[in-house]
């Protein structure tokens, strides 16, 4: 279950109420689908064969089409990141850059976690979404982020496309962010 730390302030938002609810008024849509679909073999696997991957797209289908559907998505793949990914910490460092989409990003996290640092509306500043397997989010087209591992530095994610194009980072300088 996400849980989120607004910068700021210091404040933690634990229960799935607070949670939905936070990220609701700031217009990132979050869900949770059901982790007990994905065969236990593939549970804390995070180097994957495609037949894996493909096989994760099988399980999360009826979910992943009913997000695509409501939200015009039209293209998704699965991506996962660990020690054993090369180049982690040069991919870590371009990923924990504030930048935005012309286009939603959105992950299912399947396994392991991940954190989205998010710039909130108008005084609430940035916060930090920490997600675990079962977790969805959307962050809107537009919206100043970045995505990063917690300290397992191990994450299986579903990612969702309108255009691939359309989810290139844009740099975005703001100094309201303290990292």
């Amino acid at each position: 279950m996400a849980q989120i730390r607004i910068r700021n302030s210091g404040k933690r938002l634990q229960t799935e109420q607070e949670v939905r609810s936070f990220l609701e008024e700031q217009g990132v849509l979050y869900e949770h689908w059901p982790t007990e679909k994905l065969p236990s073999r593939l549970r804390e696997k995070f180097v994957l064969s495609d037949e894996e991957k493909e096989e994760i797209l099988q399980v999360y289908q009826e979910e992943i089409e009913s997000l695509a559907k409501r939200n015009g998505y039209v293209q998704w793949d699965v991506v996962a990141l660990s020690e054993a990914t090369p180049n982690l910490e040069e991919l870590l460092k371009k990923f924990e850059n504030v930048h935005v989409h012309t286009e939603d990003e959105v992950r299912a996290i399947v396994s392991g976690n991940g954190i989205f640092t998010i710039k909130g509306k108008e005084g609430t500043g940035y916060f930090d979404v920490e997600l675990s397997a079962g977790d969805v989010i959307s962050v809107p087209v537009n919206t100043p982020h970045f995505f990063t591992l917690m300290e397992n530095r191990k994450v299986v994610a579903v990612r969702l496309f309108i255009d691939p194009s359309g989810w290139v980072a844009h740099p975005y300088q703001d100094p309201e962010f303290n990292a």
